[in-house]
């Protein structure tokens, strides 16, 4: 485990706004404050004795003679009394004046004190510079790639700048940060941990403008060890570093507990969607809802996914050259040639919609049980779809549950899409995703984090081996299901990650299971140490 040096890195403790010095002093300047106003108080009392005995005066006693009318005596009673309540107010608000400007800095010391009202207190520290960073990927691929970049800007003591998002992709889709999610509750939640500003300052900015602008890539599944040595130097020489990519740039594993701690703070607490998108996204789950429990089936089997993997399970010859060509279209796209059985029996293809209901059924799951379709649109729709919809009729998907005009602010927009369908998916009673894509490993992670929500992820190694003997005849439909369920037991609860030093792809991703974030996991470990 990388120990964090704080005095090689410069870091510095947390220093909140509120000085005990500055509090001490505001006291003694409440105490001023009230001396002052116990003196014009005695001025006033002082001022009021003065009319009392100006009225018992000898010449007060001759104006107010035997020989004056009641209503002259009156009248000159009213004047006296009335110039006394002029005089006395006049002090008194003289006497607040000076009360208000000698409280005034006790008063911006607690509004300063109370901050925690509307988010924590600001952390303190001396910043080495500014990082900028341009996500890359899909909406989840992004998200978990910005949580990382929160807790590297956090430990090397640096400005984070709101990242850009991937515009560039294969979705094509124009979203900037703050069409997703809530920016300034991204920068208040976490400003006792980092400083995030919208832009860079007006100086740096310009500099930027010119192009002159230090970018790099930082190194896939690195520790932090990495940041301190290489980046942070880079950071300290330019004032200004950018990162090209985000996606898994620290490790899984052999990261320090606090690293780890605040990946899922950004993540699972700070990265909250837009008002528009929430409000949306409840609206969908309490339709769902008055129908009884819910189960979220992310079935990837989108012409884009079954092109990338070359999965061309029950395609045919003219789907397969389709799907093909496509794979060969996208030059980052770098594996062309593929074999799809291979790449099927070691468990690399995503679930067809047939094999999900045959695993559907082998598992008890009612055919009366709501089945809610995150996924764009399904390659061969209705052939394909036909053996799920019929092992479970109640199927449906966000433009089925909803009017168009409450999609309407996100039609051509693919990331905002998703970002609904996450919503659903973190809600419902069960989720179960048919391939191990970066929306399936951050919803699982996401719902272990939220208290171990049911979810069932297929094994589809195993499965495609069952399926094909039970659809042979070799197995029985017992048979068979015994065999589901035995592999698929573990359902979201608590499990060590899998850990491969020198393959971290095929280690369990980070943010699938946040095992240090987890209460049950760090109390199993803190037992297990002691």
């Amino acid at each position: 485990m990388v120990r964090m040096d704080k005095a090689k890195v410069g870091l510095v403790e947390p220093q909140y706004a509120e000085d005990k010095n500055k509090t001490h002093n505001a006291g003694v300047v409440k105490s001023k404050g009230l001396n002052s106003f116990i003196h014009g108080w005695s001025k006033a009392e002082n001022l009021k004795s003065f009319m009392l005995e100006w009225v018992k005066s000898e010449n007060g006693k001759s104006s107010l003679s035997s020989s004056q009318s009641p209503f002259a005596r009156f009248k000159l009673l009213a004047l006296a009394a009335t110039t006394m309540l002029m005089m006395l107010m006049g002090v008194l608000l003289l006497e607040f004046t000076a009360l208000s400007n000698t409280m005034r800095p006790r008063l911006v010391t607690l509004r300063s004190s109370y901050s925690g009202l509307f988010g924590p207190p600001e952390r303190i520290y001396e910043n080495n510079g500014y990082l900028m960073v341009s996500s890359n990927g899909g909406l989840n691929q992004m998200r978990t790639g910005i949580s990382d970049m929160v807790a590297i800007a956090r430990y090397l003591n640096v400005t984070l700048i709101v990242p850009e998002l991937d515009n560039t992709s294969f979705w094509h889709d124009r979203s900037q940060f703050g069409d997703i999610f809530d920016v300034d509750y991204f920068i208040q939640s976490l400003r006792d941990e980092v400083r995030i500003l919208k832009e860079l300052p007006q100086e740096l900015k310009t500099r930027v403008e010119k192009r002159y602008l230090y970018s790099m890539p930082p190194v896939s599944w690195s520790n932090m060890s990495f940041y301190y040595n290489t980046v942070l130097p880079r950071i300290r020489k330019y004032h200004v570093v950018h990162f090209t990519k985000t996606d898994a740039r620290i490790a899984n594993n052999g990261i320090p507990e606090e690293v780890q701690k605040l990946r899922c703070r950004a993540n699972y607490k700070a990265l909250r969607f837009t008002p528009q998108i929430e409000q949306v996204g409840r609206k969908l789950v309490k339709i769902l809802r008055q129908k009884g429990p819910f189960l979220v089936l992310h079935l990837r089997y989108e012409m884009d996914m079954l092109a990338f993997s070359g999965c061309y399970e029950g395609c045919n010859e003219t789907e397969m050259d389709e799907l093909t060509k496509m794979r060969y279209a996208y030059p980052w796209w770098k594996v062309k040639e593929i074999d799809s059985q291979m790449v099927r029996m070691v468990g690399l293809c995503p679930l067809t919609p047939e094999e999900t209901a045959l695993t559907l059924r082998a598992l008890n799951i009612s055919p009366e049980t709501q089945i809610y379709i995150a996924a764009g649109d399904i390659y061969g729709a209705e052939k394909r779809m036909a053996p799920l919809r019929k092992a479970f009729p109640n199927l449906v998907k966000k433009e089925t549950l909803l009017e168009p005009s409450d999609l309407e602010p996100f039609q051509n927009h693919s990331n905002r899409m998703a970002a609904l369908d996450y919503y659903v998916s973190i809600a419902s009673d069960i989720f179960v995703p048919t391939y191990s894509g970066n929306m399936d490993k951050a919803v699982e992670g996401h719902r272990r984090f939220l208290g171990y929500r049911t979810t069932i992820t297929p094994n589809r190694f195993v499965l495609v081996r069952l399926i094909d003997q039970y659809k042979n005849g070799t197995l029985s439909w017992d048979e068979f299901s015994k065999s589901v369920k035995e592999v698929h037991a573990r359902k979201g609860g608590p499990t060590k990650r899998s850990v491969f030093p020198l393959k971290p792809k095929l280690e369990d991703y980070f943010y699938s299971n946040p095992q240090e974030c987890l209460p049950q996991m760090s109390k199993k470990s803190t037992n297990k140490s002691s």
